[in-house]
């Protein structure tokens, strides 16, 4: 059972590939190119298999295969087990092994491999030339390839070139593929966070915004008009408790690991700019709210029309309220178009640089999102417009 377990496609591939080798090398042995072994003829196939064996288990211990395969064509070589002509076939396996190592580790580590191979291959193969092929009986005319060890040298040296080159380039492209992928990965993580964080910085400065403006009142109030410092208490509570909800939504994002499972808390849209509208009245805005939905839009582009004027809103209460203030928008099927002015402060209250800072920020981001346009700054008549265009297609992605 264990190792039916290991055997897995690659491991068949291997032990097929081993087969096919020692057949190569065995036939290779029996009928030479050249001078026969001095071996009994049928030797070939135990040294085939011998030589052939660690491609089975290559994938497992690369590096412990690779010193038996070279080892194991290097004593078969110079013992004279293999024939003159086709000693490279002998080192055939051992390519296969190299590219294995090459692929899996360090370049350092399959540079010292290749080395060590080729070391061990020249060695070899001069001393077969020089102790083991005088003593060989001739071959007949003609030989079908040449005998000589510059050639044997070369190619077997071609081969395991061959094969730590191609190793080495598997193994950059895996690497190249993996740090792409850790890239995108923290790519998407970044890009997640900066959502998160511009959903909390949208939903605690709109609520905190208004909480602040009616603890104001209510302060002021309190001795002389309770009934108004009770309206201004309740406008808090409702706000705080909204707002909870709000962040247990946006929070609820972190533990589903994108599975939303907090479906039952609704996502804002444009149902909900009237609610906007109202706080906004409650702390001194007089907002007079235009909505022309033509087409319904998907949930995405609802949610970040929503953002652009809860934010809009919420630096007109900061910055200028009490004022007047024009909230428009318009919804076709292929574009949504945002629009808020609003007069500027009154009783000469001088408006504030900056009008809005992150704020600003992250309603253009959210703009950018959708390949839209986006622009706000001081009116020369006073006061301050924000103006967005999300265009989008009916399944809510970039036109």
């Amino acid at each position: 059972m264990k190792w039916a377990r290991r055997l897995d496609g690659r491991g068949v591939a291997d032990a097929a590939t081993a087969v096919v080798l020692a057949l190569l090398v065995g036939y290779a042995i029996v009928d030479p190119p050249g001078r026969s072994s001095w071996w009994p003829a049928w030797s070939a196939w135990p040294v085939a298999v011998v030589v052939s064996f660690p491609i089975v288990l290559r994938r497992r211990r690369p590096r412990a295969m690779l010193g038996l395969a070279c080892a194991a064509g290097v004593l078969v070589t110079v013992t004279g087990a293999v024939a003159a002509g086709a000693i490279w076939v002998s080192f055939v396996p051992t390519v296969l092994v190299l590219y294995a190592v090459a692929s899996t580790t360090s370049v350092v580590w399959s540079l010292a491999g290749l080395s060590a191979c080729l070391f061990a291959a020249v060695t070899a193969v001069l001393i077969f030339y020089a102790r083991v092929f005088p003593g060989l009986a001739p071959a007949g005319p003609p030989s079908e390839l040449p005998q000589a060890w510059p050639i044997e040298i070369g190619v077997a040296g071609v081969l395991l070139a061959a094969g730590w080159g191609v190793g080495t380039a598997v193994r950059w492209k895996r690497d190249t593929t993996a740090r792409l992928v850790r890239h995108l990965a923290e790519a998407a993580v970044a890009d997640e966070r900066r959502r998160i964080a511009r959903e909390l910085h949208d939903v605690i400065g709109h609520s905190m915004s208004l909480i602040a403006v009616k603890a104001t009142v209510a302060n002021h109030v309190a001795d002389a008009h309770p009934q108004e410092a009770r309206a201004a208490l309740a406008v808090i509570e409702q706000t705080s408790r909204s707002t909870l909800t709000e962040i247990h939504r946006v929070l609820g994002l972190l533990r589903s690991d994108g599975d939303l499972q907090q479906a039952h808390l609704p996502v804002p849209g444009t149902a909900d700019l009237p609610e906007l509208a109202a706080h906004a009245r409650s702390a001194g805005v007089e907002v007079d709210l235009t909505v022309r939905e033509e087409a319904e839009i998907p949930p995405a582009v609802a949610l970040s029309v929503y953002r652009i004027v809860q934010q809009a809103l919420t630096n007109v209460v900061t910055h200028a309220a009490p004022t007047r203030c024009s909230v428009t928008v318009d919804i076709d099927d292929r574009e949504a178009v945002i629009e808020v002015i609003d007069d500027g402060p009154r009783h000469g209250r001088p408006p504030r640089a900056g009008h809005g800072g992150h704020g600003l920020i992250g309603m253009r981001e959210r703009v950018k999102m959708y390949g839209g346009t986006f622009s706000a700054g001081h009116r020369p008549e006073g006061g301050f417009r924000v103006s967005a265009h999300l265009p989008y297609d009916p399944n809510g992605t970039v036109t």
